[in-house]
């Protein structure tokens, strides 16, 4: 079975409560002396093996291998998949089943870490994730005031759209907005208006 490590919790001496994506879950394992294993990093994409245990709350996680990715010893790129990482962990906090959906676009975006910039490629998932999940609000209207966004836009946390005086945040074309939502791309967005998506993005989808 392949996943996502998502979270790291010290459990007792040097055990280890890991929570893992999979294809089909949001889950949580135990790994007994889990602190003494290189392994086990947060944003490492793992195949493992599932053990039940009936004398443990929790099935243990056993037989790990690393499955790697040449960014990971570039520290900048690193330190971004540990921030996008954290957006799925609060996601899916209290959640289990899950569609494959989520794991894929997950090992998608690990693969064009490297190449592309990874701050364009968390806009780019927040958006197709919250296209997925039907929470993609058109930029028509804004969320605070309830009035028509005729040119310019500020949108806030989940992208949901406000006016810039409303949401008291910098502008963005509503033009420009409305070909990401619809592309899903941000090859037509500079770098100034990347930035400020990519902060929104870190609040969560």
């Amino acid at each position: 079975m392949k996943g996502f490590i998502l979270k790291l919790q010290r459990a007792r001496d040097e055990d280890m409560i890991v929570t893992i994506l999979s294809p089909t879950s949001v889950k949580k394992y135990y790994r007994f002396y889990g602190a003494r294993h290189s392994i086990l990093q947060m944003g490492y994409l793992i195949d493992f093996e599932e053990e039940q245990d009936k004398a443990n709350f929790l099935p243990r996680v056993r037989s790990l291998s690393h499955i790697g990715f040449p960014w990971l010893y570039d520290r900048e790129k690193l330190m971004l998949w540990h921030q996008f990482i954290a957006i799925f962990e609060r996601h899916f906090r209290d959640i289990e089943s899950v569609e494959s959906f989520y794991f894929y676009t997950l090992l998608e975006a690990a693969k064009r870490w490297e190449k592309q910039s990874p701050k364009r490629l968390i806009v780019e998932v927040a958006i197709n994730i919250l296209k997925y999940e039907g929470r993609l609000q058109p930029p028509s209207h804004c969320v605070i005031c309830n009035n028509q966004i005729d040119k310019s836009i500020a949108p806030i946390q989940g992208f949901l759209p406000a006016h810039p005086e409303c949401a008291k945040s910098p502008a963005i074309s509503k033009k420009d907005l409305m070909n990401l939502f619809e592309s899903g791309s941000t090859i037509l967005l500079d770098d100034a208006t990347i930035e400020q998506l990519y902060l929104l993005a870190l609040k969560g989808f």
